[in-house]
């Protein structure tokens, strides 16, 4: 399975490319397939390319419902697939 995921854009840099936080870890996407992304923005990423830019307000949303399902995971001990059909 593949996820999109919201990250933050933290460097916007040249050709077409922008360095992205997510919980700390950072990388390098490629912007190829948006325009006028700027610092701060937040973007959908999927496998290295940022897809569509985000409302900041829907994107901290969903990074919290993210953080809500791993402390759950953890917290009960079992393995992730588990887990996640009892998240409502």
């Amino acid at each position: 399975m593949c996820l999109a995921i919201p990250v933050k854009v933290v460097e916007v840099g040249a050709g077409d490319t922008a360095i992205v936080d997510l919980g700390g870890v950072r990388k390098e996407i490629s912007l190829a397939l948006l325009t006028d992304v700027q610092v701060g923005d937040y973007v959908i990423l999927h496998v290295g390319y940022a897809l569509s830019k985000l409302d900041p307000e829907e994107a901290e949303k969903t990074l919290a419902l993210f953080a809500l399902i791993n402390v759950r995971r953890v917290k009960s001990g079992k393995p992730r697939r588990e887990i996640h059909r009892r998240i409502p």
